[in-house]
C-alpha cells in the first residue's frame, strides 16, 4: 500500500485523471491462491498481543487510521479481521493501494479479505485517492495506510497520513508485528514473510491525534513522533 498524497502540497495545475490498473485474470488467480495459503499459514502461527491503542474505548462511530509499515503487510488483513471485527459490529476497512500494475495484485488480495481497495499514491492519482478515502471514512470505514510505500525509503513517514488525520479528525494507530521465524526478501522494504509455526507478537501503539488547526511545523513534529512510536515497536 502506498502513502496518501498530501492535500497541503497539491499542485494547482489540473491534470488528466489517472485510471488505475485493474487486476487481470491471472492476478486474481494468484490472489486466490495466496489467500488460501495465508489462511493455512495463519492456522499454524501462535499470536501474542500487546495492545496500547485503547480500541475498546473508542466510539463505534469513530473510524481509525491504521499506520502499517510496507514490509508488514503479510498479516495485516488478518489482524484487522480477528482483533477489530470481534470487538465492533461493523468495522469495515478501506486500504490505500498503488494505482500501478503491481498494485492491482494487492488490490485483488485485499478484495479476497473483504477489504475495500482505494487506488492511488502521492505520485499517481493522489488527490482522487484522498477524496475516496474521505468518502469511505464518512461511511464509517477504518482506513489503512503504509506511510513508507510504495517506494520508500523504508521506515519513513510521509506527510500525507498526518494530513489525512488532520482533515478527518480520526486517530492514527501504529501497528507492527514481529515473528520468531521468517523470510526477509531482498526488496527495498525488506518484506517479511512469517514461516509456519512461528511466534508472532502484535504491537498496537497509542493513538496519535492531529489537531484541525495544526500548522506545517506542528505536522512535522507529529510526523517525527509517529515515526519514533512506530520504530519503538519495530523488532526485526
Amino acid at each position: 500500500m502506498p502513502e496518501v498524497a498530501d492535500p497541503h502540497r497539491q499542485s494547482k495545475k489540473s491534470s488528466t485523471p489517472v485510471v488505475p490498473h485493474s487486476p487481470r485474470w491471472h492476478q486474481r488467480a494468484v490472489a486466490s491462491m495466496l489467500f488460501v495459503l495465508e489462511r493455512m499459514l495463519i492456522q499454524s502461527l501462535r499470536f501474542e498481543w500487546e495492545d496500547r491503542s485503547d480500541l475498546s474505548q473508542r466510539p463505534a462511530t469513530c473510524p481509525i487510521i491504521y499506520c502499517i509499515w510496507h514490509n508488514r503487510l503479510a498479516l495485516s488483513m488478518y489482524l484487522h479481521r480477528t482483533h477489530v471485527r470481534r470487538k465492533f459490529p461493523n468495522p469495515n476497512l478501506a486500504a490505500l493501494v498503488s494505482a500501478s500494475k503491481d498494485g492491482a495484485l494487492l488490490a485483488a488480495i485485499l478484495e479476497r479479505f473483504g477489504v475495500q481497495p482505494v487506488r492511488g499514491s502521492s505520485s499517481r492519482r493522489g488527490h482522487q485517492a484522498l477524496l475516496e478515502l474521505l468518502s469511505w471514512s464518512q461511511k464509517g470505514y477504518d482506513l489503512a495506510i503504509t506511510p513508507d510505500g510504495p517506494r520508500g525509503p523504508r521506515y519513513t513517514i510521509h506527510e500525507g497520513i498526518l494530513s489525512l488525520a488532520q482533515i478527518t479528525g480520526h486517530p492514527i494507530i501504529p501497528v507492527v508485528y514481529s515473528c520468531s521465524r521468517k523470510i526477509t526478501l531482498r526488496s527495498w522494504d525488506r518484506f517479511l514473510i512469517p514461516l509456519p509455526f512461528s511466534r508472532c507478537k502484535i504491537h498496537l501503539g497509542k493513538p496519535l491525534l492531529v489537531p484541525k488547526n495544526a500548522s506545517e511545523h506542528d505536522r512535522a513534529t507529529l510526523r517525527e513522533s509517529l515515526r519514533q512510536a512506530m520504530l519503538s515497536i519495530t523488532f526485526e
